[in-house]
């Protein structure tokens, strides 16, 4: 997928939005509209006098299923605003409003429509707005190969871990947002091939799908029945997707801690077996029988692809990994395996099923693993570490996702989003072909001497900061409280993309608004395709963070 730079991008999103309403989404063609496509919600202004206006939003929906639950959320160009609504209940966000069924219900019908209304002011002439979703989808039913990818992980333990469940993406606005939800993670056996259990450190299938959801908890508002066959987080998922029909939900496999045995999944004796049994599991959704849930196709249609989360190809990663000298050949086979297989499996059932990766942001992990112009053929596009750089695993503070590498950085090969990305392109990557990954943490250390500068950077320290799960780890909504009220000073380096936290003790590197703006401003303007983020669970319950991201990419 090419996606066009910046300006011819913005142009195009202006065309497409200041088109007559007629144009975008007929109401009155909804009878002969064919039963398939995307919802559509088209404005119209009505009438209109001196100082205000009344204007009508029509939902369209061509499907062949009605539609109970649907969201339009629109942004009117500037003096105009809305005075009353009928017919629908309206939230204002900022400048920003997002109207939703009225409490008494409004189904829009299969092959129908729905129209509900506002009257307006306005100090100026225009009132078309300058944005619309309807379900998180543009509202002229188009437009989604020119939208910049905003990809987010969502993992697995956040649930009891950190109280995040997936209605938490509905909550804080994550949902609307995201175009890619990848969930994390599945595991490997020796034999390379995807499987789930409870037992300690290899699996979590009473929180995948196995766990009752309270109607509290649920998405829908719905409780789950103890005896369903799909329940846990991939039941919320499924109902998430009822919510947002466009959002595209893939499983990670792999990631830091369960990537012992993919080097066992890509030799040539196993990798088609391999492969067979994660599209199985997850694709066709043929679940292991646990904790009373599972059973053949419990999980149909939760998950629209597959991200591989290998880390890493080549290199150790994990101590205790298996690691081989073809690891880097093996796993382009690998890749082109599972390309093959969702292909056909594809042609079956007309789905597209998305093929996605992280990737290291060390050249030396690159080298070691990819041929990149080999794997681009297979992927859809790549996730590409944008943190990391640095950890309390280094003796001395610094930042661990800058977007260029800052002054004074003592580190022999220094590195930056610009450094990393260069590396890619070099190696025959587009920059279409990335998505720039984005920390929603900080990494900290304790025992800091402020320094020449007072505030701490590149000093040695006495190792970790405490933090709640790992030592020297802490997610945003934690270290926002210390920005605010834990007797920390918060310091910026503007052209380096970055932020920290000093206490006179402990030192944090971390994101806050402001520092991931740049950064997606930085993967907007480069030309990549998108930004991602591990993890949307370190995100406030306002969604701070990825508001900023989405603001930077789409103006939102």
């Amino acid at each position: 997928m090419s996606i066009p730079r910046t300006a011819a991008r913005a142009a195009a999103v202006a065309a497409a939005l200041l088109l007559p309403a007629a144009l975008l989404a007929p109401p009155a063609a909804a009878e002969d509209a064919p039963r398939t496509g995307a919802v559509t919600a088209a404005h119209a202004e009505t009438s209109r006098w001196p100082t205000g206006y009344q204007a009508e939003i029509t939902v369209t929906n061509p499907t062949d299923a009605p539609l109970d639950d649907w969201s339009v959320s629109f942004e009117l160009p500037e003096g105009a605003e809305v005075h009353e609504m009928w017919d629908a209940t309206l939230e204002r966000d900022g400048s920003g409003y997002t109207a939703t069924p009225p409490s008494w219900g409004a189904e829009v019908p299969a092959g129908g429509s729905y129209t509900f209304g506002y009257n307006g002011v306005f100090s100026g002439g225009a009132t078309e707005p300058v944005s619309c979703t309807v379900n998180g989808a543009p509202c002229d039913g188009g437009g989604a190969e020119d939208a910049y990818r905003q990809v987010g992980y969502f993992t697995q333990w956040g649930a009891d871990d950190k109280d995040f469940l997936v209605k938490s993406l509905e909550t804080t606005g994550q949902a609307e947002r995201l175009t890619h939800l990848n969930y994390a993670f599945a595991n490997l056996d020796e034999d390379g091939r995807c499987f789930a259990t409870d037992a300690e450190g290899q699996g979590e299938a009473l929180s995948d799908y196995g766990r009752a959801y309270t109607a509290e908890e649920s998405v829908s508002g719905t409780a789950d029945d103890p005896g369903q066959p799909l329940r846990g987080s991939f039941n919320q998922l499924r109902q998430l997707k009822e919510i947002h029909p466009d959002l595209k939900v893939s499983i990670a496999i792999g990631g830091w801690a369960w990537s012992d045995y993919f080097s066992n999944a890509a030799l040539p004796e196993n990798r088609e077996a391999a492969v067979a049994s994660c599209i199985d599991m997850f694709i066709k959704g043929n679940l292991p029988e646990l904790n009373g849930a599972g059973g053949e196709g419990a999980a149909e249609g939760v998950f629209d692809g597959i991200d591989l989360d290998w880390e890493w190809p080549g290199s150790e990663g994990e101590p205790g990994n298996v690691v081989r000298e073809e690891d880097k050949e093996n796993f382009t086979a690998l890749v082109r395996e599972f390309r093959t297989q969702l292909d056909e499996l594809g042609e079956q059932t007309g789905e597209d099923y998305t093929l996605t990766s992280f990737m290291p942001a060390s050249t030396a992990a690159l080298d070691a693993g990819y041929e990149l112009p080999e794997l681009m053929e297979s992927f859809d596009f790549i996730n590409v570490q944008g943190y990391d750089f640095t950890g309390s695993w280094s003796t001395s503070t610094g930042h661990q996702s800058n977007v260029r590498v800052p002054e004074g950085d003592p580190a022999e090969q220094p590195r930056s989003y610009e450094t990393v990305v260069q590396a890619y392109l070099d190696r025959g990557a587009a920059p279409e072909d990335i998505v720039m990954g984005v920390p929603f943490y900080g990494r900290g250390w304790q025992g800091v001497e402020p320094g020449p500068d007072g505030d701490g950077l590149w000093q040695e320290s006495d190792g970790a900061a405490p933090g709640p799960r790992d030592p020297g780890y802490n997610d945003y909504n934690v270290l926002a409280g210390y920005a605010e009220d834990g007797g920390f000073e918060l310091f910026r380096d503007d052209h380096a993309g970055t932020a920290w936290l000093y206490d006179g003790d402990q030192w944090w590197t971390y994101d806050d608004a402001t520092a991931i703006a740049q950064k997606t401003a930085w993967a907007r303007d480069a030309g990549l395709s998108g930004a991602m983020v591990w993890s949307l669970d370190g995100d406030d319950a306002d969604g701070t963070l990825f508001r900023a991201l989405d603001g930077e990419l789409n103006g939102a």
